[in-house]
C-alpha cells in the first residue's frame, strides 16, 4: 500500500492563509511564514480594536453630551447625576442623539434635572 502523503491537506491550509492576506504588499502576501505572521497580526489588532471601538463611541457621546450641557449653561456630571436622581433612565448614546439631532428638548431635559 502507498505512503499517503499529506500533500493537499497541507496545500489547502496554506491557502487558506495565502487567500486571507489578499492585498497584503509584497511577502506578506506570497510567502507563508511572513503571510501567517501578518495574518495573525492582523487578527490581534482587529480584536484590540473592537473593543477599542465602544471606549471611542463611548467617549464622543459624552463629549457631545458635555458641549450640549455647558451650552445649556450646566457641567456634564451634575447633569448625569440629575438624571439619575430624577429617575430619567437614558443612556449616554440616546442623549447625544438628542443634544445633537434636538436640541431643544436636551435643553427641556436640562430644566427637568435643575428641578430636582
Amino acid at each position: 500500500m502507498a505512503r499517503a502523503k499529506p500533500a493537499v491537506p497541507s496545500h489547502r491550509r496554506r491557502n487558506k492563509i495565502l487567500i486571507q492576506t489578499k492585498g497584503y504588499t509584497g511577502g506578506r502576501r506570497k510567502l507563508i511564514r511572513s503571510a501567517t505572521e501578518a495574518l495573525h497580526r492582523a487578527w490581534a489588532y482587529a480584536f484590540r480594536d473592537r473593543k477599542d471601538r465602544k471606549r471611542q463611541f463611548r467617549a464622543l457621546w459624552i463629549a457631545r453630551i458635555s458641549a450640549a450641557c455647558k451650552i445649556n449653561g450646566y457641567s456634564y456630571s451634575k447633569f448625569i447625576n440629575g438624571l439619575k436622581t430624577a429617575g430619567i433612565e437614558l443612556n449616554r448614546k440616546s442623549l447625544s442623539e438628542i443634544a445633537v439631532k434636538r436640541p431643544e428638548d436636551f435643553a427641556r431635559l436640562v430644566t427637568q434635572v435643575r428641578a430636582k
